[in-house]
């Protein structure tokens, strides 16, 4: 299929990680013409990226293998979503703004799905900003990427299942995991523990993730180091701990990515993903959700309310409610994932000092926006969320350091080239004067 003439498809859907490759199989069958958009090279999303440090699970190359048997699923990798365009009908979805390598163009759809996924929740702590510092989940990204860790020693910290996950990636790799620091009490990580005897199969990916270095109630105190981390300081209970290291992985969970589905006018949730239905359908019509962009609870879960979500959207609502017990037995996983693991704000927002950056993009640090009043407030005298992550990471961190609540973009979701612009342009006069 000629990408050239993609300004127009009956469902488009907006990530191809599990959700979003689980929504156009089942949409599938109805034989619509269906559009997949996401911005990496390959199918997948972050829980099955590809790379040369990878080997895909069976399930993963299933759903890549379906997307490529039916002809009429366009997969439009390496693309992203750069703003709204107008609609060429009413009754259409909303029009998204696309850009790839080579162009960029307005996506006319009838019916929307975002499956938008989430992103690691990165708080910031003296020295997070030194080389060799990231994320659980970027480290897990750089490892499959082709990152050479061998030998390296390293240290994990932060909450959530990620953790051991990144922690048997490195070793994997032939890295050193020296310690696996959960901010988790062990009381609670016990009283997970035993309750996974419900998702038998969550229980025996557990097993093998264990660690000798896990040790819970305790975090990240600060990285070492001049030009790269060389040492990391860890609280454990009331006491501290020095590890020399040359990484540092880092993370405290997850957050939703619902910049579009805000954008779009979608509410949120109670747990600040977008709020859905039980077929999926956001608060704006025509607009389905699906994966963690609702609320993060593991891969199982996203595939069950991707199914729901491209069957709702082929208009078969009796195989989209056939669908509710497995997702209500995923819903109640996530349900522990959310109970046990929380953001323990209190000890996490006292990490950062004056000099602390924490917009990383402009340079924007925490003494000066302790006296800000709001984001808009920061964003106005500071600069803070204004650079290339559009406040996608110090976003999250400021709504746990200072309770403020980010605001989307209006019509822009990230940096676009002027050529996108215009050709997005040209395209809304092309659809909206054919007859």
């Amino acid at each position: 299929m000629n990408p050239a003439s993609s300004a127009h498809c009956d469902l488009l859907i907006v990530g191809a990680g599990p959700a979003g490759m689980a929504a156009a199989l089942a949409a599938a069958p109805s034989g619509m013409r269906i559009v997949v958009v996401d911005d990496n090279p390959a199918p997948g999303g972050q829980i099955w990226r590809d790379g040369p440090g990878v080997e895909l699970p069976p399930l993963a190359r299933q759903h890549r293998e379906g997307l490529a048997r039916h002809a009429h699923i366009e997969v439009l990798s390496g693309t992203r979503v750069v703003g709204l365009g107008d609609r060429a009908h009413a009754n259409d979805a909303p029009a998204l703004i696309l850009e790839n390598a080579a162009r960029g163009w307005t996506q006319h759809s009838t019916r929307l799905i975002l499956c938008t996924g989430a992103r690691e929740l990165l708080l910031p702590f003296p020295g997070w900003t030194l080389p060799g510092v990231t994320g659980a989940g970027g480290l897990q990204a750089l490892i499959k990427g082709g990152v050479d860790v061998r030998g390296q020693r390293i240290v994990v910290a932060g909450t959530g299942p990620l953790l051991l996950a990144a922690a048997a990636t490195a070793r994997k790799a032939g890295a050193q995991v020296l310690r696996v620091a959960e901010h988790t009490p062990w009381r609670d990580l016990a009283a997970f523990a035993a309750q996974l005897a419900r998702w038998p199969g969550k229980a025996l990916q557990a097993i093998p993730l264990l660690h000798p270095g896990l040790r819970a109630h305790s975090h990240v105190l600060e990285a070492l180091g001049s030009t790269q981390v060389e040492a990391v300081r860890l609280q454990r209970g009331s006491g501290t701990e020095r590890l020399d290291c040359e990484r540092v992985a880092c993370g405290f969970g997850l957050v939703p990515n619902t910049h579009l589905g805000q954008m779009l006018g979608c509410a949120l949730g109670a747990r600040q993903g977008l709020q859905v239905d039980a077929l999926m359908q956001t608060s704006v019509p025509g607009v389905h959700a699906a994966g963690e962009c609702t609320g993060f609870g593991g891969s199982e879960r996203a595939l069950v309310q991707g199914a729901v979500a491209g069957h709702a959207a082929a208009g078969n609502a009796r195989a989209a409610q056939a669908l509710h017990a497995p997702l209500a037995h995923w819903n109640a996983f996530a349900d522990a994932l959310h109970r046990h693991f929380p953001v323990r704000a209190e000890a996490l927002a006292a990490l950062a000092r004056a000099d602390t950056l924490v917009c990383r993009c402009e340079d924007v640090a925490h003494g000066a926006l302790q006296p800000r009043s709001s984001w808009i407030d920061a964003k106005l005298h500071t600069r803070c969320g204004m650079g290339a992550c559009q406040g996608r990471i110090c976003g999250a961190a400021a709504q746990v350091l200072y309770g403020w609540t980010p605001q989307p973009g209006r019509h822009l979701l990230s940096p676009a080239r002027l050529s996108t612009l215009a050709a997005a342009d040209e395209r809304i006069y092309e659809s909206t004067s054919q007859p």
